[in-house]
């Protein structure tokens, strides 16, 4: 399936809107701070970062920017456009849900203006819109092509799904299991706000907890090992994101190693903060090498009839195809049924069809621990 012109356009403009919406709060933030480096720094969560009026930005916004800006252009462009428009409109309501709540908050009051947080809320809203008209966009705007020249959507190849399955699979896990550390260490006091947001957890205006991040973000990598090993389509464009996140959080929390010196004496360092430096690592390279197997273009989806391994884009019934006859006496072609196969006879008469499409192979193809001695190099990785 594809998308209308209409509901390309309507992608586009829709993600033109959340980049807007994203673009105006950096600006914002960096006219506040007034000098670009001190909110870098506070963005990779340098503990001495101490700008003079607190950004309402994080992170999560600078990747939600970019994300937007390259959706827009794959909505008109990529034969991947309405998996891409839904997944990038799940994963928006999803991390700008809870600002719902948090924006309104009482303990907000201290942290920001109230008509900083007035603006705030009705972006918030107008996100939450443009998401939600996103999924609706990438879901409701498909259509079959007209013609066998138009370009179908693209798989993840074998290596590149197989790849995404075990990378992204583990730095799941090990997202997991820091939360469920969390679960024991925090304060039962403290556990909720850690989820739902509170006085004592530092976060963005419009930021989700961390704990929700964490947890959304984990989820998102054991959705995407699990589809890109069968070879989804959605696999290639949700599993770009989540390799975003995973990057831009590793890279942060390397940069946090480097900048605390944890890895001059790293041997040292107590066993927690071993692990959190070497999570850091674990999810930037993720990231990177995820990024770099499901960019590149995969095999074209030619329907259900080439789900998961079996595919490779030919026909696994008597389905017509290829251009050549089916009902040639000689054995010219393909067999009109039996066993799916790479396009050769599958009779002992000679045979000359070879397989028009690919051959099967690698196609083308991102609140932590606790401690007392050294500083902390903050929370393990969250969006």
């Amino acid at each position: 399936m594809i998308l209308t012109r209409g509901a390309r356009i309507t992608g586009a403009v829709l993600c033109a809107v959340l980049a807007a919406v994203a673009a105006a709060w950096i600006v914002r933030d960096l006219r506040a701070v007034g000098d670009p480096t001190d909110l870098l720094r506070y963005w990779a969560g340098y503990s001495d970062a101490r700008p003079d009026r607190l950004p309402a930005t994080t992170q999560t916004d600078v990747v939600l920017l970019v994300v937007s800006v390259l959706v827009l252009v794959a909505a008109l462009r990529s034969s991947i456009a309405a998996s891409a428009l839904v997944v990038t409109g799940v994963v928006t309501l999803v991390l700008r849900l809870p600002g719902v709540r948090t924006v309104g908050a009482s303990w907000m009051d201290g942290r920001f203006s109230d008509e900083l947080r007035t603006r705030a809320l009705v972006g918030t809203f107008a996100v939450l819109a443009a998401g939600l008209a996103l999924v609706i966009t990438g879901a409701a705007g498909r259509r079959q092509p007209e013609d066998s020249y138009e370009p179908l959507p693209t798989r993840p190849g074998q290596a590149a799904g197989v790849t995404a399955f075990l990378l992204l699979g583990a730095s799941g896990a090990v997202l997991l299991a820091w939360e469920v550390r969390q679960f024991f260490t925090l304060p039962d006091a403290l556990y909720p706000d850690w989820f739902i947001g509170g006085r004592a957890i530092p976060m963005g205006l419009t930021d989700a907890p961390p704990g929700w991040g964490n947890v959304a973000l984990a989820t998102v990598c054991l959705v995407v090992a699990w589809t890109a090993l069968f070879r989804a389509v959605h696999a290639r464009p949700l599993g770009m994101i989540a390799a975003a996140f995973l990057l831009v959080s590793g890279g942060s929390g390397i940069a946090r190693a480097f900048h605390h010196r944890l890895l001059d004496r790293f041997g040292d360092l107590g066993a927690e903060y071993q692990l959190i430096v070497l999570t850091s690592f674990l999810l930037a390279f993720t990231g990177a090498v995820v990024l770099l197997v499901l960019a590149r273009r995969g095999f074209e989806s030619t329907g259900a009839g080439d789900q998961g391994y079996g595919g490779y884009g030919y026909p696994q019934t008597g389905a017509q195809g290829y251009g050549y006859p089916h009902t040639d006496a000689q054995g010219y072609g393909y067999p009109p049924g039996g066993t799916p196969g790479y396009g050769y006879p599958q009779t002992g008469a000679p045979g000359h069809g070879h397989p028009s499409g690919p051959a099967p192979g690698y196609g083308y193809p991102q609140g932590g621990g606790q401690g007392s001695s050294p500083p902390p190099s903050s929370p393990p990785p969250s969006w």
